[in-house]
């Protein structure tokens, strides 16, 4: 019985790495959201570069599951740090005074191009901003 469990356990735990392969191999780029880096990172798992978090959230559709609802507080856990928009570059902060936001509480997050809509302490919007 015992050498029974030791094989199960083993041949669970290859098909275990095998999936982590596949999957690795798979999605192989840092900027994709399907990355097994960027899923373990939005999941707590594994400390992946912030910088490089703020590009991939580009293609992901659940990206403001990550922002909305949460407080500057918790942003700051998860992101590192928020700028102010006299901290961001000339670009953002034009976008920013130009835009139907100007009057509103945001912060962005780190030096990228998401701006974060507060209401009193909490994130109600998460704005990309390009193009203005």
């Amino acid at each position: 019985m015992t050498k029974s469990l030791a094989r199960t356990a083993a041949l669970a735990l290859t098909l275990f790495v095998a999936v982590v392969i596949g999957w690795a191999l798979t999605y192989p780029s840092d900027s994709d959201p399907k990355n097994i880096k960027y899923v373990l990172w939005k999941n707590g798992l594994y400390g992946m570069n912030l910088d490089t978090v703020t590009g991939t959230m580009i293609g992901d559709a659940s990206r403001e599951k990550l922002v909305v609802g949460k407080t500057r507080t918790q942003l700051r856990e998860r992101f590192g740090y928020l700028s102010t928009p006299a901290d961001v570059s000339p670009y953002l902060r034009g976008c920013y005074q130009d835009s139907a936001w100007k009057d509103r509480d945001a912060l962005f997050i780190r030096k990228s191009p998401w701006m974060v809509i507060f209401d009193g302490d909490k994130a109600t919007e998460l704005v990309l901003i390009k193009g203005c």
